[in-house]
């Protein structure tokens, strides 16, 4: 431990630290804009300045390492001063249309005006007015409101290896922007919005839908069916001031009621659909000599990802949809004909974590005989911008459940929202099935954690399953360069596009990097998916009734024609794109 001061008074930190996480420790609140635990730490705002006592000198508190003796001052006239004109200038060249911005009130920029009494900006001057890129299916990216903090390039780089964009220009000119000033829809961005989870002002946002979703529910022609993911419902409650992590099941299925949905299903459904058809591809890649490893294919980035960086996996990929096209799939066919509905008539929104999901709906593949598996997907922001539009009181809602016939799910389907959910609940559906027991233990905990890569080996029925769990895409470029090397071999992969998994997806509400060093999302919202699935009566996707009941009714057998012309698909080489 290394001793120093900060205004005066003796503190302890570990010698690894710097003086900001010193600060943050014994609770001084320094501020920051382009600092972002884990991810970016490179001084560039100058917004953490802090006095050194001795020389007077003002440095950067996110880069400081602590050291013995050291004396810092957070708030003298000096520091305040510089903190301001740094900000001030910022300012100047930032298109302060702060009450019509997506971000408003959950601006990290604004947040610290407020907090630092900026009342004026006195450097008035020249401002460069730059293109809005729209073209993407998933992410708006206005550099009229970006700070250049450089936390979207490194979510991009580092966290996951996609490199779609970066710094551009020099000095006054300096932007963020693509290889030769391409829109993200024309390089090989992955739609995963981590830039967008990254960004402390509205320079990233989403590609709104709510526009269309409110047209739909105003049209009496319409049959419109809402469908959440599992991993929105333990973050929802988040954008109306609950604690990070706190599970709202209940309340989100009654907003959407209120918002005019005709029926509320559940992905978890289709995310126990998912388990019967993958788990039985897995047997059947296996038994027959398939190809192996056999990856999940759930994360649309992920798809995309390895569409562009590594097809030679494609063979790999899990031919299932994801949970979200799955039902709308079912939703269209299966509800429809046992409804009297015309699926040209029904409007299916998914709610999703995810900013990708808005690219996978319009995938060519993703519908048949005119129409869309899914019609428009909603982030877990854009659901709860239209909750506040309609004026729901979302905290005192009362509880409702989901609607019957694909409303019902498992504990397994549940867990889909985190790293290891979906390999968890795979191996719960794939250990019955070889030893023809219902097992009464159904928590792998050796594929649970945040480790960025992990492995196991799972013995099931007398056969020794090997499986890897990868969240984050640069993690998994790692683990497949391995498999590429021949130093790894497995049964079974899977990957989440985003760290933690969905419960972190681009699309979730934001954490602004201050929380982010006291309260990890990751592991509040798993927690919190964790806690759903105990609460679960059935745990596993196998036994879901309802499943049991589609297949019966309809689609005879997991994996056999009628599924796989519904719920299996192919995918594209984009490595030329």
């Amino acid at each position: 431990m290394i001793t120093l001061k900060i205004d005066g008074k003796p503190v302890q930190a570990q010698e690894n630290m710097t003086v900001l996480e010193a600060c943050l420790q014994n609770g001084i609140k320094i501020p920051t804009l382009c600092n972002l635990k884990d991810i970016n730490n490179i001084g560039a705002c100058r917004m953490c300045l802090v006095e050194d006592a001795r020389s007077g000198k003002l440095q950067a508190s996110c880069v400081l390492p602590v050291s013995e003796g050291l004396e810092v001052l957070t708030a003298t006239p000096k520091v305040l001063q510089a903190r301001r004109a740094v900000l001030e200038l910022i300012l100047s060249d930032h298109d302060r249309s702060c009450l019509t911005c997506k971000r408003n009130k959950s601006c990290e920029l604004q947040t610290l005006a407020d907090e630092l009494g900026i009342t004026d900006i006195e450097f008035a001057g020249e401002r460069l007015i730059k293109t809005i890129d729209e073209v993407s299916p998933s992410v708006v990216r206005d550099n009229n409101k970006c700070i250049l903090c450089r936390r979207c390039v490194a979510a991009c780089e580092k966290t996951q290896g996609v490199f779609a964009i970066g710094m551009q220009n020099r000095g006054f000119k300096t932007q963020v922007g693509s290889v030769f000033e391409k829109s993200l829809a024309e390089v090989a961005c992955i739609n995963c919005g981590q830039c967008i989870a990254a960004c402390p002002t509205g320079a990233l946002t989403e590609k709104d839908a709510t526009a269309a979703v409110w047209a739909a529910l105003a049209d009496p022609k319409k049959y419109v069916i809402f469908q959440p993911a599992p991993a929105v419902r333990v973050a929802l409650g988040e954008e109306f001031g609950m604690p990070i992590g706190t599970r709202s099941t209940g309340k989100m299925v009654a907003a959407m009621r209120r918002l005019g949905a005709d029926k509320v299903f559940d992905v978890d459904f289709a995310a126990d659909l998912t388990i019967m058809e993958e788990g039985t591809e897995l047997l059947h890649r296996i038994k027959e000599g398939g190809v192996l490893p056999m990856i999940t294919s759930c994360s649309p980035g992920w798809i995309k990802y390895c569409e562009h960086f590594y097809p030679d996996f494609i063979p790999n990929l899990s031919t299932c949809k994801s949970p979200n096209q799955m039902q709308g799939a079912i939703t269209k066919t299966y509800y429809a004909e046992k409804n009297g509905l015309d699926p040209h008539d029904m409007f299916v929104v998914s709610v999703m974590p995810c900013t990708a999901k808005k690219f996978e709906i319009a995938r060519e593949e993703m519908g048949r005989d005119g129409y869309r598996d899914v019609d428009a997907n909603l982030t877990t922001r854009e659901l709860a911008r239209m909750i506040r539009q309609a004026s729901l009181d979302y905290v005192n809602l009362p509880d409702e459940e989901f609607d019957d016939m694909l409303g019902e799910s498992t504990g397994a389907a549940v867990i889909f929202g985190v790293t290891g959910g979906v390999m968890e609940a795979a191996l719960r559906t794939v250990a019955d099935i070889l030893t023809g027991e219902d097992l009464q233990a159904v928590e792998y905990d050796a594929v649970r954690g945040l480790e960025g890569i992990k492995e196991a080996t799972v013995s099931v029925a007398g056969m020794d399953v090997k499986v890897a769990i990868v969240h984050g895409t640069a993690n998994a470029a790692k683990l497949l360069d391995a498999i590429r090397r021949g130093e790894k071999t497995y049964h079974f992969i899977e990957v989440m596009g985003c760290p933690g998994g969905c419960v972190t997806g681009g699309g979730q509400p934001q954490v602004d990097a201050r929380t982010r060093y006291f309260v990890d999302p990751r592991a509040a919202r798993a927690a919190a998916t964790y806690s759903e699935d105990e609460s679960k009566v059935i745990r596993k996707s196998h036994q879901n009734p309802s499943i049991k009941k589609l297949y019966a009714e309809y689609l005879g057998e997991p994996c056999g024609h009628r599924s796989h012309e519904l719920l299996h698909t192919h995918y594209v080489d984009r490595s030329a794109k």
